[in-house]
């Protein structure tokens, strides 16, 4: 036989053996996603009735807002989430323990978060403020402290030029500014919605383990935390929320807090994702005529661990600013 054609004849089988091994793994890659597609939307269903209910609706645009209020204190706290938390007003439970014998705490939870409806309106700052604004003026809600975490900082900007005589003082946990670098980068938004779909969030979640393992929680709130995150991430509410991240940073760069706005800043202190992070919070409180900035040592989330400290630093500030302003 010539060497030709033997070397043809090699080369077939070879291409018919690795034509079955592709195919085999296509069609396993295939039944795997089948399977995930199946086990997800059953599992969403399943985990719909197992959600408790918690707070109040606001009718905000003809939706529902959820609203957490606890404690009765003379003077009022609101506090609104970074972006992604699936369910606020349980993420802020260390927060909230804190804070409610001493004040009035007003948890919101803007639509797509926690037990709020979703909406189709864009996630521009100024719909979300509004919005936020709409619901605090329909529970009589007037005079307050505004307290953010993370993206919440870009909100309250817009918020504070917008209701400045509402505002008691703004405080930021770990909150984000406008002039932070690597927010104009595109997120893969179809690939995280069609993972979503497909069950490969839930098989990630499961993976990953218990994100509040040894956090002050009970085992029943970080169910429910976990069931609202499955329900609420990648929503059509949050990824156009996703889609504005750009576009709401720039326009925050036009704004600054007003000059007679106290503001408060807890910042982590080792935070190693940003450049300059502690720098540009110094900036910003240094923009105001009574502003303070208080490093922590903790993760982002620094409600989860300092909740003591945070409430401890607030009440001295607040009681220090409103003695300089008399």
């Amino acid at each position: 036989m010539p060497q030709r054609i033997y070397r043809w004849i090699r080369m077939r089988k070879f291409l018919k053996i690795a034509v079955k091994v592709i195919a085999t793994f296509v069609a396993v890659v295939i039944a795997t996603l089948a399977t995930t597609t199946i086990v997800n939307a059953s599992a969403s269903r399943s985990e719909a009735s197992k959600i408790k209910s918690y707070g109040q609706r606001v009718s905000v645009d003809d939706k529902n807002m959820n609203v957490l209020i606890q404690g009765d204190g003379a003077e009022t706290v609101v506090l609104l989430p970074g972006f992604g938390t699936a369910a606020p007003a349980l993420d802020f439970t260390p927060l909230i323990a804190e804070l409610a014998p001493h004040y009035r705490v007003v948890v919101v939870e803007p639509f797509g978060y926690g037990l709020s409806d979703t909406t189709d309106k864009p996630r521009t700052t100024q719909n979300i403020t509004t919005e936020i604004h709409t619901a605090l003026s329909k529970l009589n809600i007037s005079r307050y402290a505004l307290m953010g975490h993370s993206i919440a900082g870009i909100y309250a900007l817009d918020y504070a030029n917008r209701y400045r005589g509402e505002l008691t003082a703004f405080v930021g946990i770990d909150s984000s500014v406008p002039t932070q670098p690597g927010m104009d980068e595109a997120l893969p938004i179809a690939a995280m919605t069609a993972a979503k779909k497909l069950g490969l969030t839930r098989v990630a979640a499961a993976l990953a383990g218990d994100p509040y393992a040894g956090l002050p929680y009970d085992d029943d709130t970080k169910e429910q935390m976990k069931l609202l995150s499955l329900k609420n991430s990648m929503s059509v509410t949050y990824s156009n929320e996703i889609e504005h991240f750009s576009s709401n940073f720039m326009a925050g760069r036009a704004q600054s807090f007003p000059r007679d706005l106290p503001v408060l800043e807890f910042v982590q202190n080792n935070n190693t994702d940003v450049e300059g992070w502690l720098a540009l919070h110094e900036e910003q409180v240094a923009s105001v005529n009574i502003g303070e900035l208080v490093q922590l040592d903790a993760t982002h989330y620094l409600h989860h661990t300092k909740s003591k400290e945070i409430v401890e630093h607030f009440t001295q500030f607040m009681t220090s600013a409103s003695e300089h302003q008399e």
